[in-house]
């Protein structure tokens, strides 16, 4: 399954604003947290700019630049990311499988996405934040929910 969505940034007054596919604007707000910058010149620390921290496999976990702009990952062993921040207040979170692929996606716009995987890691459903489903749900392709009357006790079938 292919999911396309798109945005636009730009700045007015050195504010920055991001459009996004339905033409909604939202302001990317100030920082979230202290600068490595800062933190290095309180200790006295020298340093240039861009500073760029990696992890032990060569993936970026912080970058910031002369401009204030930072942005910090976490990552999963994979190597994919799990949470991103940046200096605009802007943050995404990623849930993963144990292969890295993505089971659950959200932004700080308030959009997510939601996926189901067979054991081999391909997309068997999918649905978002703006209503799109895809697939078939692993709970309607299951009895899960489902109440059985046997013998006159009912019982709520439940999944394995």
């Amino acid at each position: 399954m292919n999911h396309n969505t798109s945005a636009q940034c730009h700045t007015e007054n050195g504010e920055v604003f991001m459009t996004d596919q339905s033409g909604n604007g939202h302001h990317l707000k100030q920082k979230t947290m202290k600068k490595l910058s800062e933190t290095l010149t309180e200790l006295g620390i020298g340093f240039t700019f861009p500073i760029l921290i990696e992890d032990s496999n060569g993936y970026a976990t912080y970058y910031e630049n002369s401009d204030d702009y930072w942005e910090r990952y976490e990552r999963h062993d994979s190597g994919n990311p799990t949470y991103y921040e940046d200096s605009y207040k802007s943050w995404k979170k990623w849930e993963r499988d144990a292969d890295g692929g993505v089971l659950y996606y959200e932004d700080s716009d308030g959009c997510w996405d939601r996926y189901e995987r067979d054991a081999n890691g391909g997309e068997t459903y999918y649905e978002n934040s703006y209503g799109t489903k895809e697939g078939t749900p692993r709970s309607a392709k299951t009895c899960e929910g489902k109440v059985v009357e046997v013998d006159g006790i009912k019982y709520k079938l439940i999944a394995p």
